[in-house]
């Protein structure tokens, strides 16, 4: 991969908010889904995971915007577009990243839908995607 002119302080930033917001997401593990499903629990597990997704975007979205040629038009093409461009795993990109894309909209757009039980599901489940992510961005970071 060709050097990528980067702002490291921005994603080195970037980078402590996710493992801030993930961090607070495990401590929520511990939760049964009932517990996790009164509304100061629920509200805080959305709030950390729509950040640590958005700081994720953000960290995609900024390095893309460095590399000549490349354009995307929404956070579902910035997950493509990281593998594309061999940032993260195709294979990653493809599935995993373009869900975690999916679903910072589902929590912007369409909080409203979001239940307590998926919410359990992906911190029991799905916290390990955000150090895969930050594995290839420190890699980069190099």
């Amino acid at each position: 991969m060709t050097k990528i002119n980067i702002d490291k302080q921005l994603i080195e930033r970037k980078i402590k908010l996710i493992e801030k917001h993930v961090g607070r997401l495990k401590e929520l593990k511990e939760l049964s889904a009932g517990k996790l499903a009164l509304d100061k629990n629920f509200d805080v597990a959305a709030w950390n995971l729509r950040c640590a997704l958005e700081s994720t975007l953000d960290i995609g979205s900024h390095i893309l915007s460095r590399i000549p040629g490349v354009s995307f038009d929404s956070y579902k093409e910035i997950a493509l577009k990281l593998g594309e461009c061999k940032i993260v795993p195709m294979d990653f990109a493809e599935k995993e990243l373009q869900e975690m894309a999916r679903y910072r909209n589902r929590l912007t757009h369409f909080y409203f839908e979001v239940k307590p039980k998926e919410m359990h599901k992906i911190i029991q489940n799905d916290l390990g995607d955000f150090e895969i992510f930050l594995k290839h961005i420190k890699k980069l970071l190099r």
